[in-house]
């Protein structure tokens, strides 16, 4: 795709304008656009998908704007309920832009699946076992995967020796598999269980969990960046790399910062049907891997004075198999994302975590997180106070003239409205 992520005005359109653009760029059927319009999601499909289901519950999806990466532009679909994270990922990848946009790199899909055995007589003379039975064991893995008709499957095992746990020393067999283009949950879950009762037979131990790692340290995602100090101002640029340096030192800080990191990637893993509770559980992991949790993000100035920010974290994202393809937004979502391999969409999602950091710590380091975020949280205030159609931005402006806004308030408007 050749298009440009400039969508001038976008945010000014009225939804089904904006749908119509996403029409004319995609050639979206009448059903696709149904779908974004019902939240694509039957009751019975949705009863399919889970279990013990009594309805569908919905978030807005929305479009970020802006984003070059690689030298390519990307519309990025982006599912969440919180205001001001699409805008504010819109605004830091339009400052990004200017100087030349993201550059993103991803690892190959590793993935790693865990054996763990127990009642071991000789943990050394165990591990020595399954080392030398290295080929056999990656053979029988890969006999019930589907993988490998992709060129994916099983491509190392590892073994860990844990001496000192309160349930005596034990083996934990580590399977490095490949999983191409797809989550890889199930394949990695497969190949475990397929290898259980072989690595018992070999060391006469007991094997208990048999289950992937969603620590994929092999599977890690890279974006860097670079911000003008004319676009920013020398005092926002000095302030953003104080306030970094702060979530470099201190967890309190630094947990808070990486909430925002994740706020821009797990709102587009939910939009695309991805398990965006593995990709926070590992990126939360990541962050603490020294002894201490740290921001996931740098930003510091170069010689020049302009601000450069970079990202590193393991990302867990597929655009093959399980709901990617069952849930029909989802697949909407990926189509307007356009992207073809799995390394391509982790590399886009780090741009994205990238982005929506910055997007909030300019917003501290020059007006305050509020100003801009309780102007959009005024709409959700009145829609709480029960306004609907044009009495919502017309009371969630006085809101924010009067800068009093508060359920009581609103009330108050919409009886004089």
């Amino acid at each position: 795709m050749t298009a440009t992520s400039r969508l001038e005005g976008f945010y000014r359109l009225s939804v089904s304008e904006r749908q119509r653009r996403l029409t004319d760029r995609y050639n979206l059927t009448e059903d696709e656009i149904a779908a974004l319009t019902n939240g694509g999601l039957s009751l019975e499909l949705a009863n399919r998908l889970i279990e013990n289901v009594v309805g569908i519950h919905g978030l807005p999806l929305g479009i970020a704007t802006n984003f070059q990466i690689n030298g390519r532009d990307y519309l990025i679909p982006m599912a969440i309920e919180e205001p001001s994270v699409v805008a504010a990922a819109s605004h830091a990848a339009k400052l990004v832009r200017s100087a030349g946009g993201f550059s993103a790199s991803a690892d190959k899909s590793l993935m790693i699946g865990q054996v763990q055995v127990v009642d071991l007589d000789d943990v050394d003379a165990a591990r020595e076992k399954i080392i030398a039975a290295r080929d056999e064991i990656i053979q029988l893995a890969d006999s019930k995967s589907t993988l490998v008709e992709f060129g994916g499957g099983t491509r190392d095992v590892q073994v860990r020796v844990m001496r000192d746990t309160r349930v005596g020393p034990m083996l934990i067999v580590h399977l490095i598999v490949d999983v191409r283009d797809a989550m890889g949950a199930n394949s990695v879950n497969t190949s475990c269980e397929t290898i259980a009762p072989f690595i018992e037979k070999l060391t006469g131990g007991r094997v208990v969990l048999r289950i992937l790692s969603n620590l994929a340290d092999r599977r890690v995602a890279r974006a860097k960046c670079r911000v003008t100090r004319e676009d920013l101002g020398e005092e926002v640029v000095r302030n953003i790399v104080a306030a970094d340096a702060l979530a470099e030192v201190d967890p309190y800080r630094a947990t808070t910062h990486n909430k925002g990191v994740m706020n821009g990637i797990d709102a587009v893993v939910v939009a695309t049907g991805n398990d965006w509770r593995a990709i926070e559980a590992g990126a939360h992991a990541y962050a603490a891997r020294s002894g201490q949790y740290r921001a996931l993000t740098t930003w510091d100035r170069d010689a020049n004075g302009d601000l450069v920010g970079s990202i590193e974290l393991p990302i867990v994202s597929g655009v093959l198999g399980g709901t990617v393809n069952a849930h029909p937004l989802a697949r909407i979502a990926l189509e307007i994302l356009d992207v073809k391999t799995a390394p391509e969409f982790a590399g886009v999602l780090a741009s994205v975590g990238l982005a929506q950091n910055l997007g909030a710590l300019r917003a501290l380091a020059a007006e305050g997180i509020q100003q801009g975020h309780m102007a959009l949280h005024a709409r959700q205030v009145a829609i709480s106070a029960g306004a609907t159609g044009a009495q919502i931005d017309r009371i969630a402006e006085q809101l924010v003239a009067e800068k009093k806004i508060s359920l009581a308030r609103a009330k108050e408007l919409l009886q004089t409205a």
